[in-house]
């Protein structure tokens, strides 16, 4: 497993994701906002490249450390 903070981050998204409604947001029923949320914020982690203020900004969001 890689200890890059941008993989740290996507594990604790994914693990979000998997707390909060163990489906992807277009299964998801109604508009629930949390997962809305961590769904667009995995999409611009994917965006970003490694050291890119993105992942930071994200990691202080989900107090990865």
């Amino acid at each position: 497993m890689s200890d890059s903070l941008k993989d740290r981050v996507r594990e604790k998204l994914l693990r979000q994701l998997a707390e909060d409604g163990g489906h992807p947001v277009q299964e998801a029923e109604g508009d629930d906002p949390r997962l809305v949320s961590i769904d667009a914020d995995l999409a611009a982690l994917e965006q970003a490249a490694d050291g890119d203020v993105v992942v930071e900004e994200l990691a202080a969001k989900y107090w990865v450390p």
